[in-house]
């Protein structure tokens, strides 16, 4: 979208200096990146960055800073994960926009969803570092928001998830963490904050308090940062030894509860201008007849899974009746394609990522780029210019 550096980097791409990205990303993750990585980065105008920085915090705020949302809200947290002490505001929080064009042919952003929950703090720092190092780019690329460098950033997220603590007791919790896509998140975010990664169900509780144990050591847990997702534990049958609704002396590095009230639970209550129409399906009264416009959508999956794009009126009713409250009908997106590659020209989404401890700060963009019906990597694998990608400007 910066029209000299696309130019640029096309004119200078060779698929060596790709095949060296994916090595460096594989050296510095320790382990192979088993999602797609797209080609190239993306170059952004830092004008359209801050616009969909500012919108991102808008709406959150919108939700943390309405005490009758809050209350509607508490609905959307299952009892059985319903966490106590919870914090006033959430730690990490993403939100996705499409580009669209206006009524009046302008490039205007749209949200897709948002979540608060943490996306990939560690591995995306470097993913962005990788791109300019392997391609030779402008030194005077910047990928980091709010004014950080790399130091800062390293810095505040270490504040956002170890705290005062020592790293040793501090974990990164996830489910069979090594067989996970992010697993490369977790490798980077181990060397940068001393953290280990433990998978929920080596962790044993004893009276109020949790720990782990490694190389015969019991190790007291004094923080958590959160990345088991709960639609995974559901669907995988997970009994951790702990109840999620017990009375921990441990804290979370973003509370568990936000994950349900900062989603796309969030988006019907929502009022902006970036929002599509969106419905709960057990008040939708009217079933729309362009149902290809829309896309139906579960609540609390990761990935698109459950996504249906241009649902028909036999699959909405489809949905059984004490599900429906747990679906969304949203108006489609049609992304317009704004990177010129060498397959043509091909959509973004710009997820924005922030950090929450004294403000509300943008600090990063992960970007998907794709060709396909929906953006997430797993729907672009065939394709080639598209998949995970970094915002550069």
């Amino acid at each position: 979208m910066v029209p000299a550096l696309r130019q640029r980097f096309n004119a200078n791409y060779s698929a060596a200096k790709y095949q060296a990205l994916l090595q460096r990303l594989e050296d510095q993750c320790d382990t192979p990146v088993k999602f797609r990585v797209s080609e190239t980065p993306c170059f952004f105008p830092k004008s359209l960055l801050d616009r969909v920085s500012e919108a991102g915090k808008e709406l959150v705020q919108q939700l943390v800073g309405d005490p009758q949302y809050q209350a509607q809200s508490s609905r959307s947290i299952p009892p059985e994960f319903n966490v106590p002490n919870e914090a006033p505001h959430p730690v990490f929080v993403q939100v996705d926009f499409g580009l669209v064009r206006g009524q009046h042919g302008e490039l205007q952003p749209k949200l897709v969803e948002l979540q608060a929950f943490p996306s990939l703090y560690g591995y995306q720092a470097v993913l962005s570092e990788s791109y300019i190092e392997a391609f030779g780019l402008d030194g005077r690329l910047q990928y980091l928001l709010s004014g950080l460098d790399k130091q800062s950033y390293v810095r505040l997220l270490g504040d956002a998830v170890v705290a005062e603590h020592d790293p040793e007791n501090v974990i990164l919790m996830e489910v069979d963490p090594r067989h996970q896509k992010t697993l490369p998140d977790f490798v980077v975010t181990e060397k940068m904050l001393g953290i280990k990664t433990v998978c929920i169900t080596h962790i044993k509780k004893e009276g109020r308090r949790l720990y782990y144990e490694t190389n015969g050591k019991r190790i007291p847990i004094r923080r958590i940062y959160n990345r088991a997702i709960v639609d995974e534990l559901e669907r995988k049958g997970v009994k951790p030894a702990f109840d999620f609704r017990d009375d921990l002396d441990v804290e979370w590095a973003g509370h568990p509860n936000w994950y349900f009230r900062i989603s796309k639970y969030s988006i019907p209550y929502l009022r902006h201008q970036s929002v599509p129409k969106t419905w709960f399906l057990d008040q939708l009264h009217d079933t729309p007849e362009d149902l290809e416009n829309y896309a139906l959508k579960p609540l609390y999956s990761f990935a698109g899974l459950g996504v249906v794009i241009g649902p028909t009126k036999r699959e909405i009713a489809a949905v059984p009746a004490d599900k429906r409250s747990q679906y969304i009908l949203q108006e489609r997106l049609h992304f317009e394609p704004v990177i010129e590659t060498p397959q043509g020209k091909t959509k973004a989404e710009i997820r924005v990522m922030y950090i929450w401890l004294k403000q509300l700060l943008p600090v990063m963009t992960i970007v998907r780029m794709g060709r396909g019906l929906q953006m997430g990597v797993d729907h672009n694998r065939d394709l080639e210019w598209v998949g995970s990608s970094a915002g550069l400007y």
